[in-house]
């Protein structure tokens, strides 16, 4: 019994398409855990100064709002810091929370934030809810991860 090019074709055809389903289902990467607020860094938020804050808000090319938040944050702290996360809530007219978005303001990537530093931030949102009352956003740490 002989089996055609035809069958080798299907089976590489099958095998790639098993490949992708696995990656697909397995290969993504998972969120990773959100950063607590430890006690440690509770008692440290006090050394962190959030200066300069601006909002504007642009139309990009697609014809949609983009609102761009930009500020500094300072360590007025001792230690280093590898992570600051913070929350972004937005409000309507009558003071209701319509979107809370946690987002890195410093990353290892960034190089972390040493004592007595002092770095810039910029946040973009582009999905805000038609009912935000276009005011500035609470500014919130979320989560704050040490060096070391």
């Amino acid at each position: 019994m002989t089996f055609g090019p035809a069958l080798y074709v299907a089976l590489a055809v099958a095998a790639a398409g098993a490949a992708a389903v696995g990656y697909l289902e397995f290969g993504k990467s998972r969120p990773a855990a959100a950063m607590e607020l430890t006690p440690e860094a509770k008692q440290f938020v006090r050394n962190l100064q959030l200066s300069d804050v601006t909002m504007e808000a642009n139309q990009s090319f697609a014809n949609q709002l983009v609102v761009e938040i930009q500020g500094k944050i300072g360590n007025g702290g001792d230690r280093d810091l590898e992570v600051v996360e913070i929350y972004c809530v937005f409000h309507d007219s009558y003071g209701q929370t319509v979107l809370r978005k946690r987002m890195p303001i410093v990353s290892a990537k960034m190089g972390g934030l040493k004592p007595g530093e002092t770095k810039g931030f910029r946040l973009a949102f582009d999905e805000l809810p038609g009912s935000w009352n276009h005011a500035m956003p609470s500014l919130v740490i979320a989560g704050i991860k040490f060096t070391g």
